[in-house]
């Protein structure tokens, strides 16, 4: 038992029927913390203590608020941020004014076959399913609001990871040459630097560098700071929009009005492209891939693979480890040099014994 701060607001510790209860007094003094503790306690033992969770209060509605203002908003990048309140928005449709203790797995369950119905994917839902598991982790862990996860006890769909698409060099041609000045520059742009959508379109030119050939990525979702190098084709992008460039606007890739592109406008130019190239199931984010995979099929190392695609470790790069299975020929046929020596010393020994060999080198 005892008393213990969380930020600025005193907590209470106690065992009750032999269980641990953490509940926040909700005041920064401790004197008044102090008086209700021991209300608590005294309550407890007289038996006249009965637990009520805060949560009981609040809606469904109220959590995702409090999350997407208070979690969200200040732990996530800002495109991260602004997806979950996308996917905030189908869960609220079903959830809204639903008191958060009265959701239970089955009703979660429901909501997946609804939502495939309406035809999202199963990614989008899995998605959707994750914002609300840790919207309840958050409420339980920080907030004290309840005891339970339901969402940890449905599951989820599984989705194919491992297929990932990317641009052959004729598909890039035909997607090139049906699509506007600017789109190309962005496309082009995209293949020869890694970059996700947000990152491109967010780029500006005080974060690129054309004498040292570098730029700087600091809005990203793992909320790092990168410096990255530039080969010859994403210099020549960058020098041709700093030829066109206005001295009013900062953005690299600008919209006619010299704002940040829409993701929507972008989306919709792309998709038109796509169609009329006859590039069919690709994505914008499959550029991604398409830079990935090139570098992997060149013999690029995984590790530097992820470097400069900043993934966060090396085993999220080794999907594309298979595109170049003939990397690893030398490394395998450095064991054929055991193989070499084991046989030539069997042979020195049966022929100083005056037997036939029976082992030889299978050569093509």
């Amino acid at each position: 038992m005892g008393l213990y701060k969380r930020g600025s607001v005193w907590w209470m510790s106690f065992n009750h029927n032999g269980k641990q209860v953490r509940r926040s007094t909700e005041t920064d003094d401790k004197k008044l913390a102090m008086r209700i503790f021991d209300k608590i306690k005294g309550d407890i033992a007289e038996g006249k203590w009965f637990e009520r969770l805060p949560g009981e209060d609040y809606t469904f509605g109220d959590l995702m608020g409090k999350y997407l203002e208070e979690y969200s908003s200040v732990n996530k990048a800002r495109t991260s941020h602004k997806r979950d309140k996308s996917l905030a928005n189908h869960l609220l449709t079903s959830f809204k004014d639903t008191h958060i203790l009265r959701i239970t797995p089955a009703m979660i369950s429901e909501y997946k076959v609804h939502r495939r119905q309406e035809g999202a994917s199963p990614r989008t839902i899995n998605y959707e399913l994750t914002l609300m598991s840790h919207a309840f982790n958050i409420a339980i862990r920080e907030w004290g609001w309840l005891h339970d996860n339901p969402v940890i006890r449905v599951k989820k769909y599984r989705v194919n990871t491992t297929i990932e698409r990317w641009l052959t060099c004729e598909e890039e041609e035909r997607l090139l040459s049906v699509s506007a000045k600017w789109l190309q520059e962005i496309i082009i742009f995209a293949i020869h630097t890694g970059l996700r959508q947000s990152e491109i379109l967010d780029l500006k030119w005080s974060r690129v560098d054309l004498f040292r050939r570098t730029i700087i990525i600091s809005e990203q979702k793992n909320r790092g700071v990168d410096t990255l190098p530039l080969n010859e084709t994403a210099m020549g992008v960058l020098v041709e929009r700093q030829r066109q460039r206005l001295p009013q606007c900062d953005y690299v890739f600008p919209s006619n009005n010299q704002t940040r592109i829409n993701n929507r406008n972008l989306y919709r130019a792309f998709v038109i492209a796509t169609d009329r190239a006859q590039v069919h199931n690709f994505r914008f984010h499959d550029l991604r891939h398409t830079f990935a995979t090139r570098l992997v099929q060149s013999g690029v190392g995984i590790y530097e693979v992820q470097r400069l695609g900043r993934w966060k470790n090396t085993s999220m790069v080794m999907r594309y480890a298979h595109h170049n299975s003939e990397t690893l020929r030398p490394s395998i046929e450095i064991m054929d040099r055991f193989t070499t020596a084991i046989i030539t010393n069997l042979s020195h020994s049966q022929k100083n014994r005056g037997h036939r060999p029976y082992l030889r080198l299978v050569t093509p």
